[in-house]
């Protein structure tokens, strides 16, 4: 688990912040500094957290807000703590693992992935679900959350908890000093990731099993939805006529995800190898 370092976050206005930093609050003056502002911009340690609950509160007085209803919220938070990111809400599908609520670029490139759901929800029960571990299994950095409670998990394994506040009981969200120090460590911790690159070649086996096994779980998924006139039965009963009688779904899930998976990446390769030098 990561040690959040608890940074002082003091409501109230600009100026009554700005004179706290100045008059002596040494370690919200040390942070401030290294995030690369002068003492006096405090604020804008603190505002990302208290826009982010009051708009959270909003919503949720409209009586009808759902899950999705937040996920700019969120989007806005991440992109407010790291200056060179991009929240992309509701992102198409990643490989074949599914498609996660937010996307988080740096560049073109994603560094993480947040599965949200809604107030409230028992991320204990989601953290047995089906669907988080095959995010787990395919995705490096992943935020689970229901927008107050975040959970990070690095290469499938959890690495950081934090929770930013609770609801009263009538709903209405409150945070807490604390909670908002601990969970701007770990979103910055997350967002501070780099794209996955596989420089050895255990790690390129293990992507590469990764990613065969997600095509080999959507593979059995869709079987079991698709029609047996579906092309995944036409490709599953040519299988059968040319190569291996008797070929169950679950062997013809496992031999369609290894030649998607190994012939793209060979024809990658093989397509930098034709490329001229510079």
């Amino acid at each position: 688990m990561i040690a959040a370092k608890i940074i002082p976050i003091i409501e109230g206005s600009s100026q009554h912040n700005s004179d706290l930093v100045a008059a002596g609050t040494p370690l919200l003056q040390q942070k401030v500094i290294e995030e690369g502002h002068s003492p006096h911009s405090a604020e804008m340690c603190i505002m990302p957290f208290t826009a982010y609950r009051n708009e959270l509160n909003d919503k949720l007085r409209t009586g009808d807000a759902t899950e999705p209803t937040y996920y700019a919220t969120l989007a806005g938070l991440l992109e407010a703590l790291a200056d060179d990111v991009t929240a992309v809400v509701q992102p198409q599908h990643v490989i074949n693992c599914g498609a996660p609520d937010i996307a988080v670029k740096r560049g073109p490139a994603p560094i993480g992935y947040v599965e949200c759901k809604d107030i409230g929800a028992n991320l204990d029960e989601v953290e047995k679900s089906e669907q988080l571990q095959r995010y787990r299994d395919a995705l490096p950095n992943l935020i689970l959350t229901d927008y107050l409670e975040f959970r990070w998990y690095v290469e499938g394994e959890l690495r950081g908890e934090a929770r930013l506040g609770r609801q009263d009981s009538e709903g209405k969200v409150h945070t807490t000093r604390e909670g908002q120090a601990a969970v701007q460590e770990l979103l910055k911790c997350f967002l501070r990731q780099e794209p996955p690159i596989a420089a050895t070649a255990q790690q390129l086996a293990r992507y590469m099993a990764g990613a065969a096994q997600m095509i080999r779980s959507s593979t059995e998924q869709a079987l079991a939805q698709e029609a047996e006139s579906g092309s995944l039965h036409g490709m599953l009963q040519a299988f059968e006529e040319t190569l291996i009688p008797d070929l169950d779904p679950s062997q013809f899930a496992d031999m369609y995800a290894q030649t998607i998976a190994y012939g793209l990446f060979s024809a990658r390769f093989e397509l930098y190898r034709r490329q001229p030098a510079v």
